[in-house]
């Protein structure tokens, strides 16, 4: 195999393998069995191996010395530390997507709301893929590429560490609920009031998972 193809392959590996970490199918603290991974995706070991690296890059997998990879883990503290620097780093973002908004981003982080909120209705409690959605366009709207690269890996460690744990629908309403205040104070372009609803916003996420995590 080329290694333009073994690369290529490589990033298809690592966005299935994504997917699962955050759609919690792969829970915090396992370890990745490459040959039984590499049997089940129908593929050899070297792509797979470059795919668990790029992830272990990104945070969301653990290089353990003689044991091989496994499934980033986090307890309360470790947890209450993570969303220090997010909220550091998405209250900065939600003010400069204020100041920096325009017509299209507004759309865009409305659109965001509006599927999120049409997916819950039908019967979905949590879902990571629209949770994300929204933050990242968000921080598009920032228009801030450094901002955007530490918070990528922050809000991935946290919604693969959130989505193996029972969402009420009353939170997740909650939430639904502040993306969409926070669209309203971007939209007016009122960065005081984006920063303050993150703050706030952050804070509901974070007290629901140290009482889960505390609980389990």
């Amino acid at each position: 195999m080329s290694g333009t193809l073994q690369r290529g392959l490589a990033v298809q590996i690592a966005e299935v393998l994504r997917e699962r970490l955050l759609g919690g199918h792969l829970r915090p603290g396992t370890r990745i069995n490459e040959v039984v991974l590499a049997r089940e995706l129908g593929t050899s070991r070297g792509p797979l191996r470059e795919a668990v690296r790029q992830l272990v890059s990104e945070g969301l997998l653990v290089h353990n010395p003689n044991r091989g990879a496994t499934v980033f883990a986090a307890g309360p503290d470790d947890v209450r530390a993570l969303f220090e620097l997010r909220t550091a780093l998405e209250t900065a973002s939600a003010r400069l997507a204020a100041e920096r908004r325009d017509d299209k981003d507004v759309a865009a982080l409305r659109s965001a709301c509006a599927r999120a909120r049409k997916t819950i209705q039908g019967g979905r409690r949590f879902v990571h893929r629209l949770d994300l959605d929204f933050h990242r366009t968000l921080t598009d709207t920032a228009r801030s590429p450094r901002v955007a690269e530490q918070l990528w890996r922050v809000q991935q460690q946290i919604i693969l560490l959130r989505s193996p744990l029972e969402v009420p629908a009353a939170h997740t309403a909650d939430s639904l609920d502040d993306h969409e205040e926070i669209t309203a104070a971007v939209a007016d372009g009122d960065g005081d009031r984006a920063t303050a609803l993150m703050r706030l916003h952050l804070g509901r996420v974070l007290a629901h998972m140290t009482a889960s995590l505390t609980a389990g």
